[in-house]
């Protein structure tokens, strides 16, 4: 499979794409997010802002209200979200002795209409099923990379603590968000093995992030690791590994895209976008997000 993909990847951009809209869905989802804990994060992933090894000097939170989750989840249904997520920094969700006031936030998010999302991560096979008691209906939690190039971009925890929790998390019966940051100097190789890593696990999403060198972090200066043509080529071949996974524009769209590989992926690609901010970062504001799905002609999932 990994060579058919490679063959794939390296066909003329017009037949690779032709190939994955063949798959993408026939709606088009947004999903929203709260940041709420930024920052003061123990782990050295090596892209990341939040991270206490690194002078980013991002703003830092401790948990957010209840009642700002609330609001935040409110705005975001108005403006055209299916789902909702709260995300916390931090190897794991009790390492501020908060996870009970975020099994709080999850009841709330649910109530609104919304589908409840969250990315806390790393679990143990006792907080995914309180997670799941509370009524959560997918969990997020990334690979951020190959099994092969996870050392080099991570060192504080491993990469097979990841596809634990992805496990807990399908066995207590939870949906599964999993993807990945693309342009950290990976090889293409390597892009292929993550989406035949993620075709393993089978998250019902995957998300695809674009890395924003942050300022500060070991990767500030990793603007060139990846172009415009080879980050299409790789959201194509996520979609064709990945057929029944929505494919999920995250961070870095914005920065790293122009209109015309937006109008590219967006048609052909992906099936789904996080709309609004990110974590430490902007995005497009949901009217503009709204404004290209219309004009692409792609229909629009509601609540």
């Amino acid at each position: 499979m990994k060579n058919k993909l490679l063959k794939l990847y390296n066909l003329p951009l017009d037949e690779l794409l032709a190939e994955a809209k063949k798959y993408t869905f026939e709606e088009f989802e947004f999903c929203s997010l709260i940041s709420a804990r930024t920052g003061k994060c123990s782990q050295d992933c090596k892209y990341c802002a939040q991270s206490t090894r690194y002078n980013t000097n991002i703003q830092t939170n401790p948990l957010v209200s209840i009642e700002e989750v609330e609001k935040t989840a409110l705005e975001s249904k108005k403006n055209g979200a299916v789902r909702f997520a709260v995300v916390t920094s931090g190897k794991t969700p009790d390492e501020a002795k908060d996870f009970d006031k975020i099994l709080e936030m999850i009841k709330v998010i649910n109530s609104t209409g919304l589908k409840s999302c969250a990315s806390l991560g790393i679990l143990t096979p006792k907080q995914a099923l309180k997670l799941k008691e509370a009524g959560l209906k997918r969990y997020h939690h990334n690979i951020n990379t190959c099994r092969s190039y996870h050392d080099f971009i991570c060192t504080t925890h491993n990469y097979q603590d990841r596809i634990n929790t992805c496990r807990y998390v399908k066995e207590c019966g939870m949906e599964l968000c999993c993807g990945v940051i693309i342009g950290m100097g990976e090889n293409i190789e390597q892009r292929i093995e993550m989406a035949l890593e993620l075709a393993e696990i089978k998250p019902d999403s995957i998300p695809v992030n674009i890395l924003n060198p942050i300022k500060g972090t070991p990767f500030e200066n990793y603007f060139d690791k990846i172009d415009e043509e080879n980050i299409i080529r790789t959201f194509a071949i996520f979609k064709i590994a990945n057929p029944s996974s929505s494919i999920r524009f995250a961070g870095g769209k914005k920065l790293r895209l122009s209109e015309k590989s937006l109008d590219l992926i967006t048609k052909n690609c992906a099936d789904s976008s996080i709309v609004g901010n990110y974590l430490t970062t902007t995005g497009f504001t949901p009217d503009e997000e709204k404004f290209k799905i219309k004009s692409l002609e792609r229909k629009l999932k509601t609540v």
